[in-house]
């Protein structure tokens, strides 16, 4: 992974945060790790904000996709959460959403791990103390064994 953007911040400043991390961005497709409360949906509001949506922006953790409409595009934002493997993600269609040229957001993005792009972003909050958190922004680069295997075949 190589680092794209580090910073601490304090959680009133969330929306300077997020204009930072929409300049460095390198994939549309956002991996968002965390503990449970770090953070990654209120975050994840104040990016869809800046993307042009007015939609009301929650967590999916029920219905495990949010869609919501910007000027020009849908932003899909998942929690998969509650998802107990890889193939209850597939049966829900979340390789159709991965494959649009959409924004892609997606919390706890490791019950889903050998599905998400190779090029998705990964945005990590962790706690620094009540009212601050760290975040660290990354690309990607981890090729799935399986699918290096597959692009290496002639």
């Amino acid at each position: 992974m190589s680092k794209l953007l580090e910073l601490d911040y304090q959680i009133e400043d969330i929306d300077t945060v997020a204009k930072q991390i929409l300049d460095h961005m390198s994939s549309k497709t956002v991996l968002f790790y965390g503990e449970m409360g770090a953070g990654k949906t209120t975050l994840i509001k104040s990016l869809v904000k800046l993307l042009g949506s007015d939609d009301d922006v929650s967590s999916p953790t029920f219905s495990i996709v949010n869609d919501y409409r910007a000027k020009s595009n849908s932003i899909y934002h998942f929690d998969l959460y509650r998802i107990s493997d890889e193939e209850e993600a597939l049966n829900f269609g979340f390789e159709d959403y991965l494959n649009t040229p959409n924004w892609v957001f997606i919390e706890w993005p490791q019950n889903a791990q050998n599905l998400v792009p190779e090029d998705a972003n990964t945005i990590e909050i962790s706690y620094k103390n009540k009212t601050s958190r760290t975040l660290k922004l990354s690309q990607k680069h981890n090729i799935n064994p399986e699918k290096q295997q597959k692009a290496t075949k002639f």
